[in-house]
């Protein structure tokens, strides 16, 4: 497939995006807590040929547990499980920079590297939740500012010890007993204002090079994280106008700091409700609706927004004065408040809006509406591709891949088959050299610098 090409991946968010998901028919209730739900949602995906699934994590019970299922099994270890049933599709987790060490991560991820067979990409986060922190010896949340100074040099160690086995370290000569030339083998010897680490890795450099970094904060110090470390971004805007701006102001913060090819990747945020006409669409729609209880819909608004449920007035318009929460997430606040603001919704029509969800773009409608927004935001460079959040799973995702794909494909903007076998085949990115490797334009032998 020449030019530009439409990213698709498929955010595995338990019974789906819909809070309700879990009460539809045919759905089975324990789904979120069974490994084999993720794989058949992985199995769907990867017969659509999409480039990957997606997990989030939480570190805490941090929703409703008495009204919805939440985030809970540990990502990297039911993504090993799902590569061992996959060949294919890409398979990206998230890893808080908050709450882990870079050595254990950078392990971790290269460790998945090798047992997929080149296929993982890592999810940077800085956590900001009261409660995780308190599951950590913390009384709450680390100071913003601090989280991405902490991420920013946690992603450059990550980096580094990926690189720390420049790629023919190993030889593994029976003939000679030479198992790896340990001239090729480099500490980082890190030292910096969060964490000391003196290296090297102790896994050898994985198929990729470096596991596929993405990121997906975007508050200004998120975007600064993104443009200098992340490979690709998933993105929450609501309209395109503020898409296209988020995508044009995404690459001009990586071309400062020197990065240039079209990186990072704008992969936007998209759930979606589908029908075969737009009468059947809408009624789904309010089927979900009905289910989900008006009293979580209000807990989880005042949560993203960070302010007294009491202030919400159903049939009232927000509050004015809502003030971006210091030390809570960014992204979300300021995707909803945005969808609030410029349709002049009441509390009511904005919790209908978001389908008792937290901030994603929603569309509700058949294939080929669907088909034709997708289409609009990726012609027009407001994305690079979607992140999509079907309503229930497995089934909202199997109407996709049934009806909207082909109808992609026909267009000319979505692939028929696989053109490699990693994640940066599939998303279009070039393998990293080894930081430690010799440059061609210096002496031989003499090695790059460490950090």
């Amino acid at each position: 497939m020449s030019g530009r090409q439409l990213h698709l991946n498929v955010n595995i968010l338990h019974a789906g995006f819909s809070p309700a998901a879990w009460r539809m028919d045919g759905v089975d209730p324990y789904a979120a807590f069974t490994v084999d739900h993720y794989v058949q949602v992985a199995k769907i995906a990867e017969r659509a040929k999409l480039d990957a699934v997606f997990l989030a994590d939480q570190a805490a019970i941090s929703d409703r547990i008495d009204y919805r299922p939440i985030t809970s099994l540990e990502p990297t270890i039911v993504l090993a499980t799902v590569a061992a049933a996959t060949e294919r599709i890409g398979l990206i987790a998230t890893a808080s920079t908050s709450f882990n060490e870079p050595y254990n991560i950078a392990r971790r991820f290269a460790t998945l590297d090798h047992v997929s067979g080149g296929r993982i990409g890592w999810n940077i986060v800085t956590t900001a939740d009261p409660a995780s922190a308190r599951n950590f010896g913390l009384n709450g949340a680390i100071d913003h500012g601090r989280r991405y100074e902490r991420a920013a040099e946690f992603a450059d160690i990550v980096k580094a010890l990926w690189d720390s086995w420049e790629d023919d370290a190993f030889i593994g000569d029976v003939a000679s007993g030479r198992f790896v030339d340990a001239t090729k083998v480099h500490a980082i010897d890190h030292k910096g204002a969060h964490f000391s680490v003196h290296g090297p890795h102790n896994v050898p450099r994985s198929p990729q090079g470096h596991p596929v970094v993405v990121q997906a904060g975007g508050s200004d110090d998120g975007k600064d994280l993104a443009a200098r470390h992340a490979e690709a971004v998933f993105s929450a805007s609501q309209s395109f106008e503020e898409a296209l701006g988020y995508a044009r102001e995404l690459k001009a913060r990586a071309v400062a700091y020197g990065r240039t090819g079209g990186v990072p990747l704008n992969l936007a945020g998209l759930a979606t409700i589908i029908g075969s006409t737009e009468g059947e669409a809408e009624r789904r729609q309010e089927e979900l609706w009905d289910r989900i209880p008006l009293d979580y819909s209000l807990g989880r608004l005042s949560g993203v927004l960070g302010i007294d449920r009491e202030r919400l007035k159903l049939d009232e318009k927000l509050p004015e004065g809502i003030q971006l929460p210091p030390n809570g997430g960014h992204t979300f606040f300021k995707a909803t408040l945005a969808l609030a603001r410029s349709n002049d919704f009441t509390v009511r029509q904005l919790i209908r809006a978001l389908n008792g969800s937290t901030g994603h773009r929603t569309i509700v409608g058949t294939p080929e509406q669907i088909a034709d927004d997708i289409e609009r935001w990726f012609v027009a460079g407001a994305a690079d591709g979607f992140n999509l959040m079907p309503d229930v799973l497995p089934t909202g995702l199997e109407v996709f891949v049934d009806t909207v794909v082909p109808i992609l494909r026909r267009r000319g903007v979505f692939r028929t088959e696989y053109e490699g076998r990693t994640l940066r085949d599939h998303l279009g990115l070039a393998r990293p050299e080894s930081r430690f490797a010799p440059q061609p334009s210096k002496a031989p032998g003499l090695l790059g610098a460490a950090l």
